[in-house]
């Protein structure tokens, strides 16, 4: 069988029962019934199914048309020439009816494909992100999506003022972002709980730069957050912990900074692992400040600003819209109610540590 045998063979596999409709309405001059449509439809998505194009399909029907216009029993019979255009008006809507048809049906299997694809990808992100399903079926589920699980990965997360889902403009921008830029390098853009996530290969710290400057710029000076570089199918979710982690961490502790990494604040974990006796510091170091007139938020706030600003009067004053003059009295009246004084070496190391202690805490709002 020729080349061009077995094409029309295809092609005619979705034209069952074509020619007895055409045949018909030549004579009837009817319109399809509701069964023959919906026979066209099913035609037409099991086309779509093996990837059979459309626009063969379509040429399909129009070729099947032409061949059978002169053997047409409507055609044959018809005496006037008012009498043919009449069949051919009935059979150019069947036609119309059965085209329409055909890519309805062809649509409907293509978007059911969507909807598929787009269900399993977000199923492997949810088990990738979250460390779940059966590590040797992700690896295989992964490859379809570039990523080499046995590789080494890091997670860069955006955080913003919206929620962002795949379809979002801002998702979009950042996605067009890198892609412009680094094309296809086996990176993974996605968004899981509102955020934008990043997975790139653990050599490629270009990528997650440039990620973060766009997803600052994209969601309006949004913080991100880059965990550490893990290998094996358990690394991408380890990254990411810790990239939700140091978010978590920027917002309790108020950093500053459009790219925050994991591996720069691994001293305030070290400083809460025993929690308990963090807390003691706090309320034995901090707690006679609830005695200020106005609670201990203000001074310490004050401190907290004053470590920031390197312990800089001057600089300190201009953050919190302060005198000079001012500022010194609430240092001097943290002095006397702590018995600590900020300006003094030896005792700026406890203060400092009681402050990020308290922040991490979200002390004095929560009681300790």
């Amino acid at each position: 069988m020729t080349q061009q045998q077995t094409e029309q063979a295809q092609d005619d596999d979705y034209l069952e029962g074509y020619a007895d409709i055409l045949a018909e309405v030549s004579v009837t001059g009817r319109r399809l019934t509701r069964d023959e449509l919906e026979a066209r439809r099913l035609l037409g998505e099991r086309a779509a199914e093996h990837a059979h194009g459309l626009r063969r399909l379509v040429a399909a029907h129009l070729g099947a048309t032409r061949r059978a216009w002169p053997a047409l029993p409507g055609t044959a019979s018809a005496a006037t020439t008012r009498e043919l255009r009449a069949v051919a008006d009935s059979v150019l809507a069947a036609v119309e009816q059965s085209v329409d048809a055909v890519a309805e049906g062809y649509e409907r299997a293509q978007r059911l494909a969507v909807r598929q694809e787009e269900a399993a990808r977000r199923e492997f992100i949810d088990d990738l992100l979250y460390g779940r399903s059966d590590l040797g079926r992700l690896a295989e589920r992964a490859e379809r999506l570039g990523l080499r699980l046995a590789h080494e990965h890091l997670v860069a997360v955006a955080d913003g003022p919206e929620s962002y889902d795949e379809t979002h403009p801002v998702a979009r921008q950042v996605e067009s972002a890198l892609i412009a830029r680094f094309g296809d390098r086996r990176i993974l853009l996605t968004t899981k709980d509102g955020r934008i996530v990043c997975v790139a290969p653990g050599n490629q710290e270009d990528v997650v730069r440039h990620f973060a400057k766009h997803a600052h710029a994209a969601t309006d000076g949004g913080k991100v957050a880059v965990g550490r570089t893990h290998s094996g199918p358990g690394g991408v979710v380890h990254s990411y912990e810790e990239a939700l982690s140091a978010l978590d961490l920027a917002e309790r502790m108020e950093l500053e900074g459009p790219m925050l990494r994991a591996a720069d604040l691994l001293v305030f974990p070290v400083l809460t692992r025993d929690r308990q006796a963090m807390a003691d510091l706090v309320i034995s170091t901090l707690g006679p400040l609830e005695r200020a007139r106005g609670g201990a938020e203000p001074l310490l706030r004050t401190l907290s600003v004053y470590f920031d600003a390197g312990c800089v009067a001057a600089e300190t004053a201009r953050r919190l819209s302060l005198s000079v003059r001012a500022l010194t009295y609430r240092l001097a009246r943290i002095h006397e109610l702590t018995g600590s004084d900020p300006a003094d070496p030896m005792h700026r190391y406890a203060l400092q540590t009681a402050v990020i202690g308290a922040r991490l805490l979200d002390w004095p709002a929560r009681e300790l």
